[in-house]
Parts: structure tokens; C-alpha cells; sequence
């Protein structure tokens, strides 16, 4: 990562004085108001056409009321020296981070105001969010796009808690996101009624068994430190979520000099990953070389661009089949070592890198609805198989949430950055190559030349099924979308609600940004966030950004639609419309098998609780009245690849379009 230049203002700009501009601001305002109100009056007397007076909106018809809304406000004073905000701003300006999406809130009023005055609302530039939900999953979308962090600001219990879902996909997803709680720490000072509710004695409670760290600075030095802190934090892997809780108070007291000096801003410098360790790289190198069939499965090993071809020289070095388990592009799905999960099956050695789940890599789980709740296990590899592990999420594990998984049993086991350590491994495989293996190797890979083609013909011939019913298939809206955007440099944003993988199966996925991964956690309300945030990304990096976006996830945050339009993000939204929460609607009609109850006269109860239908939401007038392009409901297919170009043709102009599609249910 390239090291954020130590922006910001300069030292001569950082004094104790308030600039001119913002504290005269409503002195002037006080100044000219009574002439400007006499003016009006006599301009209002004497045109039989003047504007009605304003009117209090939302307080009762009182004298007291409309005087408290319209008339000019008292003199509040003004503050001494430079705001403690003023130089928070200063502290982050220092990391270089370019946005700040969030909504806006009183407990962080006064770094808010800092943010666009001081600050002049660039790097961070102020994105205006309708939920702090969509707010976090914008800084995860964003991260995984870009590869840099974004901070976000929530207001104290209820704003952290809305923001919860998405810290924690964050944490399942090893994303960092920097999320910043305002507070009123002081009891003895805060305001009564709202404010006193939304406070806590410690907020960051709520979120600190699934952020990688967390503080709450009571001074401005412990601020600046802080923050750095929290940034170096969440950017050595394995990355995660941090929390900082900012007290009110902090931000409204001015700067205190000492010695004559403000307080200072540490310089960032990234730590350095964690290796595998030398002797463990070794025996890792000296299994798979002594293998038959090594097999190399892969989840978030590849960090950057550069991952990729790391992942590529040693598979091709071992001419080693990769399975690309998906929670990022990992491996070029065009390349003839791709290989489908079952490639585990006969591999004598496996080498796991940035796994989420190693248990469910080599062992089938069943959910055959037995009385007990338990399903069945069963091995899905021979028993003498070695296992090899290199995961740096092994260095930070917690005991609550379960997002480290069933205990597998590793026989080299690595806690270390896969990415970092596979210069290591490919040097220390090549030293441990013996010339007379090297023949055999070549021929493992012919091989798997011959698996690879056979294997994209059985994907091609499966996804032609039902190409043109109504509803729409979820193989033909996704092979129709590629066709859209083919000759752009696309990047899949998100595809949320499950299509059946078609986007991973048969998109000729090569580069890093072509393919973000899911949400981590699995929480439904991500797609369309992470879509927006990521499309932000790509709107600065010249791309093209595309989702696949279900209908369910989208209702949980719709406002971020409004976001998108406000900020000017393009991106290309296509609908999985199938107008239900299908994963549930099986849940419930296998269970019913199970239990053997009858079929009521109206036919299958599955869909009770689970459809999304009568009414049916209109995606297309949701995604209008927001201001974007949309058009829907699509439900020939023939009308599909036309509605795409007209939409991929908005998006290009730089705004975001949505199509309603409906769909089949996978």
C-alpha cells in the first residue's frame, strides 16, 4: 500500500485563531439582518403578488413557535481559539482518507461542521447516507474496490447499533473500516432527554467482539495517536474493523498549547504482514512436491493484483489444480489449473490459503432434518490426505461469535499472511524440485487441460436450460449482463441472492477488481451498500461497475439509492427479482416434508413469511423516484439484452440505472 502523504493544513494554518470566514460569518448575518427584515417588509406591502411569510413546519401554529423557526437568531458568541474538531480534522487528513459516508447526527456535530468548513469537505469528502448500515458497507464495498479504508461516523448507542450488521460483515469479511462514535461522555454537563439515551459509558461495548480494536481518547493528543493507531490497525493483516468513541466535549473544547507547540500528528508508517515461518514454509514446500495430486484451495489469499501471480506461479509450478472458494478473485477463472470443488477428492496434499471454513473444505455437512436438530458428516477426502493451513486470521480469533468455524486438524499449520508468505513458498517448492519429477508434473497438467475444457461444457450445457422461460433464468440474466458490459473494464460488484455462482462459473474473471466477494457475514442488507461504495471506488479508478442486486437485500437499505444519485456514483444494478426469500421458502417446505404435514387447500404454505409478492415492489419507480434510470418489470427475456444496452449506456454517462428483472428463484 502506498503510504498516505502527511496532508492536512500546515502548521502556520493550524493556529488558535478561528479563520475569518466562518467566525464572521453570523455576525454579519446579525449585523445586516434588521435592515435586510425592514426591506423585505416594505418590498412584501406593497406587491399584491409577495410570497406568503415562512411558516414553522412541523411546530404547533404558535407565535412562539413561528418566531423560534423564522426570525433571526441570537448572537451565540464565539469560540476561543482553534476548536479540538479543527484539529481532529487535521489527524485525518494526515491518512489521506478520500470519503465519509455517514448520517449525520448531533453527537459528532462539531467534527461534522470542522469536516466541511476547516477541512473544505475534501479527503474526506462528506457522503450524505440515509443509514449508518449502508454507510459501513459503503467503506467495505469501497475497501475491497480500492484497497483503502473509509471512515465513517455514527451517533452514539442507536447509531452503532444500526451500524452493527455491517461491522460485523466487516469482521466476518476481513475488511477494515474505520467507524468513529460520537459521544457525551460527561454526565454531569451532557444535555438531558435524546442526548442522555443515545450516550453510554462505553459505547464501543456493543461492537468489541467483532472489531479488531477499539479506544475512547480523552485527549486531543490521545486523538491523534489514536486514530493513527486505529488505521495501522485495521491495515495489517488480517484486516479487520476498528471503533473509536469521541466525546462531545473533546470536540467542542479548543486546543490547548504545550510548551507553545499544538499536539502532534505521529506519522503512519504500515506495519509489516505477518511471514510463515521458515521451517514450516519448508516442510509446506517438501509435501507438495513429494505429492501425486496437490491441490490448492483458496478463499482471501490474494490480497492485491499481485496475489493473483503469486497464486498462478506456484500452481503452475506444481501444475496443482486451484479452487477458487470466491470471497475474493483469487485465481483466473479462464486459467486451465480452475478446478470445482470436488477437485478435493482424490488430492493427497491440500494447501489451504485465507480460509474461511477448512472444515467444510474437506467435510460434507447434510441437513437431513432429524429430531435431534444434527445433520450428518461425511469426509469429503481419503483418509491419509495431508493438510497444509496458511491463514493469518488464526492470529485473531475471539471466543464469541462463531465466525472461525468447525476445528479442523492441519498438519502444517501457519499463522501468517498467505499472500506474504507465498514468495517464501514458491522459492523454497523450486529448491525442493527434483529434475527427474519435473516430467511427471508436466504431464499432471495436461491433465487438468483436459478436466477444464470438459468441465466448462457441462457448466455451458447446464446453463442453456431453460434459457427462454418466463421468469427470466438466473443463468441467462447473468450471461446477458456479461454480454452488456464485455467490452468495458467491468468489475462485478456484488452478487447478492443466490443465482447459482453463474457469475464465477462462466465469467471469464482474470483481474483482481473483476470480482469483490460476498458480504462475510452473510447478512442480508450488504449487496447494495458495498455496490454503491465499490462503484465509488471505480468511479475514481475509470471502471465499470456492475451488481447483480436480489430483491430482499435491497429492501433492507433502499436509501443508499438516493446516495448513489446524490453523489453521482454510476453503477449498473440489475434485479434478481424473484420476489421472495428463496433460501427460507426451502428451509420451510423441507422441514414440512420431513414432518409429513398435509398440503392445505390452497396449495403449498412454503412461501407464508417468505414471499415477497402482493404487492409486488415496484424496484424500477423505487430506483426513479431516488433519481436514478430504470425500467422494469423485465420479464421476457427477449426484451433483456436491449433494456441492458440502454442502461449500460446511462451508466457510462455517469449516473447509476437499475433494471427490475424478474427472475426464476436460482
Amino acid at each position: 500500500m502506498t503510504e498516505p502523504k502527511q496532508q492536512g493544513h500546515s502548521p502556520e494554518s493550524r493556529s488558535t485563531d478561528v479563520p475569518l470566514a466562518r467566525r464572521g460569518f453570523l455576525g454579519g448575518v446579525l449585523a445586516s439582518g434588521a435592515a435586510a427584515a425592514s426591506a423585505a417588509a416594505t418590498l412584501a406591502s406593497s406587491s399584491a403578488h409577495a410570497a406568503e411569510p415562512a411558516k414553522p413546519s412541523a411546530l404547533p401554529p404558535s407565535a412562539k413557535g413561528a418566531q423560534a423557526e423564522t426570525g433571526i437568531p441570537p448572537d451565540l458568541g464565539h469560540g476561543q481559539g482553534m476548536p479540538g474538531s479543527d484539529f481532529m480534522v487535521d489527524v485525518i487528513k494526515s491518512l489521506d482518507i478520500k470519503y465519509l459516508p455517514s448520517n449525520c447526527a448531533s453527537s459528532f456535530r462539531a467534527l461534522h461542521e470542522s469536516l466541511i468548513d476547516y477541512g473544505g469537505n475534501t479527503k474526506p469528502e462528506f457522503l450524505t447516507c440515509m443509514h449508518e448500515e449502508s454507510a459501513v458497507a459503503m467503506g467495505h464495498g469501497y475497501f475491497k474496490a480500492s484497497g483503502k479504508p473509509l471512515l465513517t461516523l455514527c451517533h452514539g448507542t442507536v447509531g452503532l447499533q444500526h451500524a452493527s450488521m455491517a461491522i460485523y460483515n466487516a469482521w466476518c469479511d476481513r475488511v477494515p473500516v474505520i467507524v468513529v462514535g460520537g459521544n457525551d461522555m460527561d454526565a454531569a454537563y451532557r444535555p438531558p432527554g435524546v442526548p442522555t439515551f443515545h450516550a453510554a459509558q462505553d459505547i464501543n461495548a456493543m461492537v468489541r467482539d467483532y472489531t479488531k480494536w477499539d479506544d475512547t481518547p480523552v485527549s486531543l493528543q490521545h486523538f491523534s495517536q489514536s486514530f493513527v493507531r486505529a488505521y495501522k490497525i485495521a491495515m495489517t493483516p488480517p484486516y479487520g474493523p476498528v471503533a473509536i468513541s469521541l466525546d462531545a466535549a473533546l470536540q467542542m473544547a479548543p486546543v490547548h498549547l504545550h510548551e507553545g507547540k499544538m499536539p502532534y500528528i505521529p506519522k503512519y508508517i504500515p506495519t509489516s504482514p505477518p511471514q510463515g515461518d521458515s521451517g514450516a514454509v519448508k516442510e509446506a514446500a517438501k509435501l507438495l512436491v513429494q505429492a501425486n495430486n496437490p491441490v490448492i484451495v483458496v478463499d482471501r489469499a490474494a490480497r492485491t493484483p499481485e496475489g493473483v501471480g503469486l497464486l498462478v506461479q506456484l500452481a503452475e509450478l506444481l501444475q496443482a489444480k486451484v479452487i477458487d472458494q470466491g470471497s475474493r478473485m483469487n485465481f483466473p477463472k479462464t486459467h486451465y489449473l480452475s478446478a470445482p470443488a470436488t477437485a478435493t477428492a482424490n488430492a493427497d496434499v491440500i494447501i489451504g490459503l485465507e480460509l474461511s471454513d477448512f472444515w467444510a473444505t474437506v467435510n460434507a455437512y447434510t441437513d437431513n432434518n432429524s429430531n435431534d436438530g444434527h445433520g450428518t458428516n461425511a469426509s469429503r477426502i481419503k483418509p491419509q490426505t495431508k493438510l497444509i493451513s496458511i491463514n493469518s486470521v488464526d492470529l485473531l480469533t475471539k471466543s464469541n461469535y462463531q465466525d472461525f468455524q468447525r476445528f479442523q486438524v492441519v498438519d502444517v499449520q501457519m499463522a501468517a499472511d498467505a499472500q506474504t508468505t507465498l514468495p517464501s513458498l514458491i522459492e523454497a517448492v523450486r529448491s525442493a524440485m527434483p529434475a527427474d519429477k519435473k516430467d511427471l508434473i508436466a504431464k499432471r497438467g495436461e491433465l487438468q487441460r483436459k478436466a477444464y475444457e470438459e468441465d466448462k461444457v457441462r457448466t455451458r450445457t447446464a446453463a442453456a436450460l431453460g434459457w427462454n422461460e418466463s421468469p427470466i433464468s438466473t443463468a441467462r440474466l447473468v450471461m446477458e449482463t456479461f454480454a452488456a458490459v464485455k467490452n468495458e473494464d467491468w468489475a462485478l460488484v456484488a452478487s447478492e441472492g443466490n443465482v447459482s455462482n453463474w457469475p464465477t462459473r462462466l465469467w471469464p474473471m482474470e483481474k483482481h477488481h473483476q470480482w469483490l466477494g460476498r458480504s462475510g457475514g452473510y447478512g442480508v442488507g450488504y449487496g447494495a451498500p458495498a455496490s454503491v461504495g465499490a462503484a465509488l471506488a471505480n468511479r475514481d479508478l475509470g471502471r465499470f461497475s456492475v451488481s447483480i442486486q436480489s430483491d430482499g437485500d435491497l429492501m433492507f437499505a433502499p436509501g443508499v439509492l438516493w446516495t448513489a444519485a446524490k453523489h453521482k456514483i454510476p453503477l449498473l444494478s440489475v434485479m434478481h427479482n424473484n420476489r421472495g426469500y428463496h433460501q427460507e421458502v426451502m428451509h420451510v417446505q423441507r422441514l414440512a416434508n420431513f414432518r409429513n404435514r398435509k398440503v392445505n387447500l390452497d396449495g403449498d404454505m412454503g412461501p407464508v413469511g417468505t414471499s415477497i409478492e402482493n404487492p409486488d415492489i415496484q424496484y424500477h419507480e423505487l430506483a426513479k423516484s431516488m433519481g436514478w434510470w430504470a425500467k422494469g418489470p423485465i420479464k421476457d427475456p427477449a426484451q433483456l439484452a436491449s433494456a441492458l444496452k440502454e442502461a449500460v449506456a446511462v451508466v457510462k454517462s455517469g449516473h447509476p440505472a437499475l433494471l427490475n428483472v424478474w427472475t426464476q428463484p436460482r
